[in-house]
């Protein structure tokens, strides 16, 4: 059910979206009823027709075919670290990952409120730190931040979760509340890992226009990321390049680099372009508990880490202004 009450935010009345919302196969995150606006998968073999998710200039998908790489954790620094390039570009994180998604935790949003609806009856996404969001972890029932219970599980098959990706695509409105200011110059999309439904229902509908992939270098990883690349070649999605995670592991005593999980030779096999190279750094796992990105904490945070904090940074800021060079080439 929707609440009656409407929600008055810089003269725009907005609803209220609950979480208990009923839903069905053609609506599974239970919106209002919309004039059609997803494109339709073809049933009888014609073509799919792509097209740009409407308020949003450049799209950049983080992907791995590997879970537990810090893909997550990379898509919000990396998202960060565009929006404050010298002309700051508008930024905004949409989280894909149906069944664990991992950006309302990364983004401090784990207890926000359900998210409001436009008199159209999107879905306005939420801001922390400047960026707006949206993620199925907004859309679901959750317990109260006081609360020993788990949260609920999202048990779906295939078709509910097309469509829900569907509607987190082009049910979201990316402008600002008021439904008329400027859009997103990016809409960063965190991936679940894997090549199912949610990666070959977002290439097939939407004009992508790069992949980041992310990995550790161990083989039992590449190999992994090597079928999600294979997988994005197939759908005409562009690889704009690699990140590798956890590449080494600076001696705090000597500032010598310990290559603990793998070369970086191994990621050279792939063929794409190497981004960045990330040192492990306690900071970023500890920043992303609470729901604060490492690069926003700029040298305050890489200062308690060492060199290999400020190495993290410089790296992670670099791999932004390559992405977006390559994005706008």
């Amino acid at each position: 059910m929707f609440t009656l009450k409407l929600v008055r935010r810089r003269g725009t009345a907005l609803r209220t979206f609950t979480s208990t919302a009923s839903r069905s196969h053609e609506n599974p995150l239970g919106l209002p009823f919309r004039p059609p606006s997803t494109p339709q998968m073809p049933r009888r073999g014609g073509p799919i027709q792509k097209r740009h998710i409407e308020h949003v200039k450049k799209v950049i998908v983080v992907a791995s075919g590997k879970g537990g790489v810090g893909k997550s954790t990379i898509a919000v620094n990396l998202a960060f670290s565009l929006a404050m390039l010298p002309h700051r570009p508008r930024v905004g994180i949409l989280d894909l990952d149906i069944f664990g998604p991992s950006i309302p935790t990364l983004m401090g949003l784990q207890h926000s409120e359900d998210p409001r609806l436009t008199s159209a009856g999107a879905l306005v996404p939420i801001i922390n730190h400047g960026i707006p969001t949206m993620s199925m972890g907004y859309l679901v029932p959750r317990p109260p931040p006081d609360s020993t219970e788990f949260e609920g599980a999202i048990v779906w098959r295939g078709l509910m979760v097309q469509k829900a990706v569907q509607q987190l695509l082009f049910d979201v409105d990316w402008r600002d509340a008021c439904g008329s200011g400027p859009g997103l110059d990016v809409l960063i999309i965190d991936m679940p890992p894997g090549t199912g439904d949610v990666p070959l229902t977002l290439g097939q509908l939407v004009v992508v226009d790069g992949a980041v992939i992310v990995s550790t270098p161990q083989d039992v990883a590449l190999t992994d990321v090597r079928r999600g690349i294979s997988m994005f070649k197939k759908i005409s999605v562009p690889i704009t390049g690699l990140i590798l995670n956890q590449a080494s592991f600076l001696c705090p005593s000597c500032n010598t680099a310990h290559e603990l999980f793998g070369t970086s030779t191994n990621a050279s096999r792939l063929g794409i372009p190497l981004l960045a190279q990330l040192p492990l750094v306690e900071g970023v796992s500890r920043g992303g508990d609470r729901g604060i990105s490492y690069v926003l904490e700029g040298k305050n945070g890489s200062d308690k880490d060492g060199k290999a904090g400020e190495i993290w940074r410089d790296a992670m800021n670099e791999a932004a202004s390559k992405t977006w060079g390559l994005v706008h080439s």
